[in-house]
């Protein structure tokens, strides 16, 4: 299937033998500009290390004190100088309308980058995410992270990933 940016999906694995390797990762992630106007998608198991992943990256991109998850407040905001975040966690969504009721669609459509956990939850009302980043559960500390391109900002970050 050819893309809307018009080559294949680029998908890319990565082996991540200990946190290390994610923090790694995310710290080369935060260097991409084309970062700071993506939409990424974090799926997973319960335990894949997503909330860790975006932990790593937002202290990156220089978040100070606590990441924490938006499980119970579905969204967490941050703001940088020159860049706006937005952290959801759609886990608890019953229906993937709670997404529009939420009144989330202004979010999505304003720069800065937004990072979604269970965006299967909200499927149908999302945009589609530049960068799909599935984590897979190996062992105790190591993950398989499946990163597939689905825009030209996704092919941008994906290229740059280590």
């Amino acid at each position: 299937m050819i893309e809307a940016f018009g080559h294949e999906p680029i998908v890319k694995t990565l082996a991540w033998n200990d946190e290390q390797a994610t923090q790694s990762f995310a710290a080369a992630l935060a260097l991409q500009p084309a970062l700071g106007h993506a939409f990424i998608e974090l799926r997973g198991d319960l335990g894949a290390g997503k909330t860790t992943l975006v932990r790593h990256l937002l202290h990156a991109l220089g978040v100070t004190g606590r990441v924490k998850s938006p499980t119970y407040a579905v969204v967490e905001p941050y703001e940088l100088p020159g860049l706006a975040i937005w952290h959801f966690d759609f886990y608890r969504f019953h229906d993937p309308s709670e997404w529009r009721d939420a009144g989330f669609r202004d979010i999505f459509a304003s720069p800065g980058l937004k990072l979604a956990e269970w965006p299967d939850k909200a499927a149908g009302f999302l945009p589609r995410a530049d960068l799909v980043i599935e984590l897979e559960l190996l062992d105790e500390t190591s993950r398989r992270a499946t990163l597939r391109a689905q825009s030209a900002v996704g092919r941008e970050l994906l290229q740059a990933a280590p």
